[in-house]
């Protein structure tokens, strides 16, 4: 018995200690391999729906491949211009030759359209001499935008046939956005613009009008957010206090219009609000006003609209918070002495900051992006970004300005929530 025993214990090798870590490795990446496999599928769906278009979106907004594609030549022939004299007769013989190709391809719409953004009433200048092409001589003969010789009979043609082409406005738009990528309409949608010289300068006053917008946004949201916390902190601390049985009860009311529609909600609030509804008529009827109050139509009815629709996501992080925080500290701090108001505002609003934090940041952001609402219930001094970016996208086709204004919407965003998880950092003494 003790001969067996030695030979199966001489024939059984121990593992090395390298041995071991290799085996762990491996065992870890297996891990590793079946977490990735079970979160694929919404990585991809993430991917796909989610950063590609706003990868996509950001693309867009500093593309602006219509003249440079279309109008090859001719920025080719416009590359060493000084943009201050006279083009050379080679540029105008190219622009003839990429017109009538681009009226040949259909592609002097967009042409026509994107410069028309920059310069009024090129359109028809584009979209003009493209029906024109090709030019004739005195004799009759087709003149050769390929030939040299026959540049500078095309530039009188030209000229002939629209004198705005011997100024230097439509020349300047062409080589300045030679390039398939520009600040163009990222510029543009701050109020700013290139000059001749590619200097960065304040635009016309009468094109500035995106700084406004922005500010106005902010301030619409600013002001909705304000009233969302108004009234939700009272009836989530409300909500707070019950027992979980009520609590659940009244939460189904505050969570009902999740399960409405937002045009359906708007509606609503025209019917509420208008001269002759419910709200106006009640007023009157107790004798607070005399006539009806203009109540849609302005901000005041898009407040309103906008604070309702908001409320349950300031609601939902302030009771999560609140329902957290024991009861106890409350009575403590009033048993050693301290006025219940200044027990409430210094030792239970505090531990509520990051409910606050959570809720005005949503709220901010998604009052932000509204588009429905004041478009329905607000007049012309109410619309924000997202109304422009439809009106660029549904109207104009214009979607690099529509791009432009979305990826900035996006970028105060990103800048609103990291300088929340600063805050929540320094709160939690996360240096």
């Amino acid at each position: 018995m003790p001969i067996a025993t030695e030979t199966e214990n001489a024939g059984h090798v121990e593992p090395t200690p390298q041995q071991l870590r290799r085996d762990l490795r491996a065992a870890e990446t297996r891990k590793r391999l079946g977490a990735l496999a079970l979160i694929a599928p919404l990585a991809i769906f993430l991917l796909m729906t989610f950063i590609a278009p706003i990868a996509v979106l950001l693309m867009r907004a500093v593309e602006n491949p219509e003249i440079a594609s279309a109008l090859p030549h001719t920025v080719a022939a416009l590359a060493k211009w000084d943009r201050k004299s006279a083009p050379p007769d080679q540029a105008y013989a190219a622009l003839a030759g990429d017109l009538l190709k681009a009226r040949q391809d259909s592609t002097a719409g967009p042409l026509a359209r994107r410069i028309n953004s920059e310069l009024s009433g090129a359109r028809s200048l584009i979209m003009g001499t493209a029906r024109a092409l090709p030019f004739h001589d005195a004799d009759g003969k087709e003149l050769q935008a390929a030939q040299p010789s026959q540049a500078a009979q095309i530039r009188e043609a030209m000229i002939a046939l629209n004198p705005q082409w011997a100024e230097l406005d439509s020349w300047q738009v062409i080589a300045r956005n030679g390039s398939i990528y520009s600040p163009y309409y990222l510029l543009a949608s701050l109020d700013l613009k290139q000059n001749v010289a590619g200097d960065i300068v304040q635009a016309d006053p009468d094109a500035s009008i995106y700084r406004s917008i922005f500010g106005r946004t902010l301030w619409m949201s600013a002001v909705v957010t304000f009233f969302t916390l108004l009234l939700a902190y009272p009836l989530a601390y409300w909500l707070s206090t019950m027992s979980e049985r009520r609590a659940n009860l009244l939460m189904i009311l505050v969570l009902i219009p999740f399960w409405t529609s937002i045009l359906v909600r708007v509606a609503a609030w025209i019917v509420l609000l208008q001269s002759e509804g419910l709200v106006n008529t009640a007023l009157m009827l107790v004798g607070l006003t005399q006539s009806p109050l203009e109540l849609v139509f302005n901000r005041i009815g898009v407040y309103i609209s906008m604070t309702h629709i908001l409320l349950p996501f300031m609601i939902l992080p302030l009771y999560s918070v609140m329902k957290s925080v024991p009861p106890t500290y409350l009575k403590a701090a009033i048993s050693l002495g301290s006025h219940p108001f200044a027990a409430f505002w210094r030792v239970y609003v505090p531990q509520t900051y990051p409910g606050i934090g959570a809720g005005v940041l949503l709220v901010f952001i998604m009052a932000g992006g509204y588009y429905i609402t004041p478009a329905l219930l607000g007049g012309p001094n109410e619309q924000m970004v997202s109304y422009f970016i439809a009106y660029f996208i549904n109207t104009t086709i214009n979607w690099g300005m529509a791009c432009a204004l979305g990826g900035l919407l996006l970028t105060g965003t990103l800048i609103l929530y990291a300088v929340y998880r600063r805050f929540a950092r320094i709160d939690v003494g996360i240096a």
